[in-house]
């Protein structure tokens, strides 16, 4: 049982990292669409200038695979709750 919850706190802390990922990520998507110009994005710690439309393509497939990570984890959490209930 204890391991369980340990299990299932582990698995919300992972869940509440990919909703702020998810959350960020449509941030700079919102952003991109509204820029105007040049546009760059972040590759460790320098900074490249990029195509608007090769940034968007990133960040929709970021955010698909976000998306993608969450209905995961909330399935495991599903399945986790269910012998504690």
């Amino acid at each position: 049982m204890q391991l369980i919850e340990q299990n299932l706190q582990n698995l919300l802390l992972q869940k509440q990292a990919f909703q702020l990922e998810l959350y960020e990520t449509e941030n700079a998507s919102e952003a991109l669409s509204s820029s105007k110009g040049e546009v760059y994005k972040i590759v460790g710690q320098v900074m490249l200038k990029s195509s608007k439309p090769d940034l968007e393509k990133d960040l929709e497939e970021k955010k698909h695979l976000l998306e993608l990570r969450l209905k995961s984890i909330e399935k495991q959490e599903t399945e986790l709750r269910a012998p504690l209930e």
